[in-house]
């Protein structure tokens, strides 16, 4: 539910008029899906909690990276094969606000293993 700001006041969000609101563009990669759910889930309440304009975590496709090798170290025995796997998640979640504010919501404890990539884009 939006509440009510009379005319003159500033929102809670935005305390600064001067300052330049920005689309940031936060990306979290990680290998464990859960560190990169709960860094998603920090990162968004810190932003509601300021009563910024959030879009996301938008959930992109899960990249594969396989590679099949040879059991035997040499070429002799029976043809066996081992397959190994690993799985990069990748997540998007869309900013509206000055840089100052990202600054102060992106100042949360990261959990190890997942990256962490800010772009600002100017309108």
């Amino acid at each position: 539910m939006a509440s009510y700001v009379p005319p003159g006041k500033k929102e809670a969000g935005l305390e600064d008029a001067g300052a330049q609101v920005h689309r940031i563009r936060i990306t979290l990669t990680s290998r464990n899906v859960k560190n990169l759910e709960k860094v998603c889930a920090d990162l968004k309440k810190g932003a509601t909690d300021k009563k910024l304009n959030v879009s996301g975590p938008v959930r992109l496709p899960t990249k594969k990276l396989k590679i099949t090798t040879r059991k035997a170290p040499s070429g002799e025995g029976t043809n066996t094969w081992d397959c190994f796997e690993m799985r990069i998640h990748k997540r998007l979640i869309d900013l509206h606000a000055p840089s100052e504010v990202v600054k102060q919501i992106t100042s949360i404890s990261i959990e190890p293993g997942v990256e962490v990539d800010v772009t600002i884009n100017d309108r």
